[in-house]
């Protein structure tokens, strides 16, 4: 008798369920695909075709919570005395209530954007989009939700863990790996953008969106909104990128700066209203 026969074989595994190959170097064009092919079938479905993108800063907290927390530090330097670790934290809920204004101006900004959607013909044309983050993302999920509409969360799988906010649409919600991914999945279906204060996050997503916009990379037209003037003012000198010559003075036309909710719900709306509602139709998946 062969050595061979009767011998079984135990059950083998299809190349597309093997979790070892999958995680691989040599499939890494496969997890790229499925991070293009899975979105695009989720958003399909739910039929997004039009959004309106917030970045912003993770770090900040609505005014309720940022009073909070200060009211709190506050009781303990009165408990225990002004420490040096007591009076660093004072000094982050001082910081965390200066910018709680652009929380809840995102929020509002939102709400408005969404309202605005729900009343359209199409029913809810244009849908929030974050980073599904806290912070500005959370405000703009949030302000999107209580004025009943849909929100999508493109969350990001960090070093230090990064939950989706309560705020996202369950069946919206989207976990990427790829950085690159996901900025795809922010202007793909974009029509408008809004930055908000942020970190090194924000400067580069405005930057790259930027530079697409000046190179003519993006070809629909694509509205720019730079919410909180003391800040953007404060930290990127524009003006200054004219005066030594790396950009030209018509590169600053391709940005609005402002502090006003209606003034930046305004200008999103009439870009928005001229370009993609009109007999000019610029969408196209």
């Amino acid at each position: 008798m062969s050595k061979h026969e009767g011998k079984k074989h135990k059950k083998l595994i299809k190349s597309y369920f093997n979790k070892a190959f999958l995680g691989s170097s040599d499939a890494r064009v496969l997890r790229i695909l499925a991070e293009y092919l899975e979105p695009l079938q989720r958003l399909r479905k739910r039929g997004v075709k039009d959004t309106v993108v917030f970045y912003g800063s993770a770090r900040m907290v609505s005014e309720k919570d940022a009073e909070k927390q200060y009211n709190l530090i506050v009781e303990k330097i009165k408990e225990q005395g002004e420490t040096e670790e007591l009076k660093k934290q004072l000094e982050t809920a001082i910081q965390l209530k200066r910018k709680a204004i652009y929380y809840e101006g995102t929020r509002k900004l939102a709400y408005k954007i969404t309202k605005w959607s729900l009343s359209l013909k199409d029913n809810q044309r244009f849908i929030v989009v974050s980073g599904g983050g806290p912070g500005i993302m959370e405000a703009a999920n949030r302000g999107a939700a209580e004025a009943g509409g849909d929100t999508i969360g493109m969350n990001i799988s960090l070093p230090f863990e990064q939950d989706p906010n309560p705020y996202i649409t369950e069946e919206l919600s989207f976990e990427f790996h790829y950085f690159f991914m996901r900025k795809f999945w922010f202007v793909f279906p974009a029509k408008a953008i809004v930055i908000c204060p942020g970190g090194f996050g924000t400067m580069d997503e405005m930057f790259d969106l930027l530079t697409l916009q000046q190179t003519g990379k993006i070809k629909k037209p694509m509205c720019f909104v730079l919410y909180g003037s003391e800040y953007w003012n404060d930290v990127v000198k524009f003006d200054k990128l004219v005066e030594w010559g790396t950009i030209s003075p018509d590169d600053l036309d391709l940005f609005h700066v402002t502090d006003d909710i209606d003034e930046a719900f305004n200008i999103l709306k009439n870009h928005l209203e001229k370009y993609f509602l009109g007999e000019k139709n610029y969408w196209h998946w």
